[in-house]
């Protein structure tokens, strides 16, 4: 990547004339299977153009209760579009056709109308949404002529852990951000998937947004890199992924749920003494790894290009000693 970034051939992008960018955008649109893709700085700003371009003020937007739309974005719908979020609660973060269908607001006077629904694939507890869920979201929302506006930061690891495509994810949806950084380990970007007429309109709201870029195509060859090249090695961070988890269950107190480790996410519980927890980030970085701290008994670890298995096994081994066995 580093060496692509080097020779990448440049130009405006807020002119459209940078070439490495162009690339991208065309590459990424065929790759999501929608009609135009626009190069973006973060799956927050894509998301927040997915809201944007759908969206007018005083709109309803239905999201997750978990999702990152809400909980993560500093309030951005509220603040850019002057949409409201009506948070739904689903098991495991897994959408419910049904309970999305009658979260649709009616025409009383007293309702925002809902002009947009929000999923996320993969989730980020490590799970996965089936097809046959999202099909289902997505007969509702044509039922009710609503768009589907997916965060898909992780789409090509619901790929891979659905063993499909990440076009086949995005039948079922009228837009996406797809995060290049993360898994597929582009420094930086993200890009906004959708209709002509929808990244038109992104392209001009990621402007206001202090979005445009002059020469963006030493950052654009290495999201290339990341969107055509680096989804055929997630299936490496996926098993070493549910070998760390396997680990954890070994150690006492330590309980990782196998069953959401469905991509590159590890989440387990942690039952130790409060000054025990507080002291982990501290310890483990003595012994050459970083954690954030746990947060109301739970830790989290991911895995990604560059962490081999034996990395993997060294990280566990210094959390072994630093809980005490």
């Amino acid at each position: 990547m580093r060496e692509a970034m080097y020779r990448a051939e440049v130009g405006d992008d807020v002119y459209r004339d940078d070439p490495t960018v162009n690339r991208l955008e065309e590459e990424a649109a065929q790759i999501l299977g929608t009609e135009a893709a626009l190069f973006v700085s973060s799956g927050t700003m894509g998301n927040q153009l997915g809201i944007m371009v759908y969206t007018h003020r005083g709109d309803e937007v239905i999201a997750g209760a978990e999702s990152h739309i809400f909980t993560s974005e500093v309030g951005g719908a509220a603040v850019l579009s002057g949409a409201n979020i009506r948070q739904m609660v689903y098991p495991n973060s897994i959408p419910v056709p049904a309970l999305i269908e009658g979260a649709i607001r009616t025409d009383d006077i007293h309702d925002p109308p809902t002009s947009l629904i929000c999923l996320e694939n993969a989730l980020a507890n490590g799970r996965v949404v089936p097809l046959e869920v999202m099909e289902g979201v997505s007969r509702v929302a044509k039922a009710h002529k609503l768009p589907v506006h997916l965060d898909g930061a992780r789409i090509f690891n619901a790929a891979v852990s659905l063993g499909c495509e990440a076009k086949d994810i995005m039948r079922y949806c009228d837009s996406v951000s797809c995060c290049l950084s993360k898994g597929l380990c582009a420094p930086v970007g993200c890009v906004f998937a959708a209709s002509r007429e929808k990244v038109e309109r992104a392209r001009k709201y990621r402007k206001m947004l202090g979005g445009g870029t002059r020469q963006a195509g030493i950052l654009a060859a290495a999201a290339r890199i990341a969107i055509t090249e680096m989804p055929k090695r997630l299936w490496e961070d996926h098993e070493n992924a549910r070998h760390m988890a396997a680990r954890l269950n070994e150690l006492p107190g330590i309980e990782a749920d196998m069953a959401s480790v469905q991509v590159n996410i590890v989440f387990f519980r942690i039952s130790r003494p409060r000054a025990l927890l507080d002291a982990i980030p501290e310890r483990m970085r003595e012994l050459g790894v970083l954690v954030n701290p746990e947060e109301n008994g739970m830790m989290r670890f991911v895995t990604h290009f560059g962490v081999t298995r034996a990395d993997v096994d060294a990280a566990i081994d210094a959390f072994a000693k630093v809980i005490g066995k």
